[in-house]
Order: C-alpha cells, then sequence, then structure tokens
C-alpha cells in the first residue's frame, strides 16, 4: 500500500510542479523570486502529503 501512495505523491508534486511553472509564466514573476514561490508551494504540499500519509497508514 506504501508504493502507490508514494507513486501518487511523486505525480502530485510534478503536476503542482507545473501549476506553479504556468502561474510564473502567467503573473510574470521575476526569475530572482521564482525560487522562493518554488520553494514554499513545494513545503506546503510536502507537509500536506506527509500529514495525508500520517492520517492515513499510522493513524
Amino acid at each position: 500500500m506504501f508504493i502507490p501512495y508514494f507513486l501518487f505523491a511523486f505525480f502530485y508534486m510534478f503536476t503542482i510542479n507545473s501549476m506553479t511553472n504556468s502561474l510564473c509564466i502567467q503573473r510574470e514573476i521575476p526569475e530572482e523570486k521564482q525560487p522562493k514561490v518554488f520553494r514554499t508551494i513545494n513545503v506546503l504540499i510536502t507537509i500536506l502529503l506527509t500529514s495525508a500519509y500520517f492520517r492515513i497508514f499510522i493513524a
């Protein structure tokens, strides 16, 4: 059951990153601010996936 969750998490992170890239292009966010946007979103999504993992498999 762990492997499907990790595959889902990888696919979800890839999708969110592609959507973030589209957002940066659409909103014309400067190149120097884009890494901060990606880092913030990736940290928040990682927290979401980790909490979902613990809620589903541990609790």
